[in-house]
């Protein structure tokens, strides 16, 4: 889990980000999910290819949302289909 989460902030850590995006890493970095999933859920939904990507995660590992792999899924491929590779 640790190996995941060192994944996710290095990848958001190499791309330039919006405010309400740094707090949902913050948020995430603090395991505070609920604030996090606040803060990306906005974003994923205008199609911000990091926020679906880190709600991908989120569902994949049930970090504070239920473990859902076909929401995983689906927002793992929103943020492939937004230009993250």
């Amino acid at each position: 889990m640790k190996r995941i989460l060192a994944a996710l902030i290095l990848l958001t850590l190499a791309t330039p980000a919006g405010a309400g995006f740094d707090e949902g890493l913050a948020a995430a970095k603090r395991r505070d999910y609920a604030t996090a999933l606040r803060e990306f859920r906005p974003l994923a939904e205008e199609n911000n290819a990091l926020a679906q990507h880190n709600l991908g995660f989120m569902y994949y590992n049930g970090w504070g949302v239920p473990r859902d792999y076909v929401q995983a899924h689906l927002w793992w491929s929103l943020a492939a289909e937004n230009g993250l590779k």
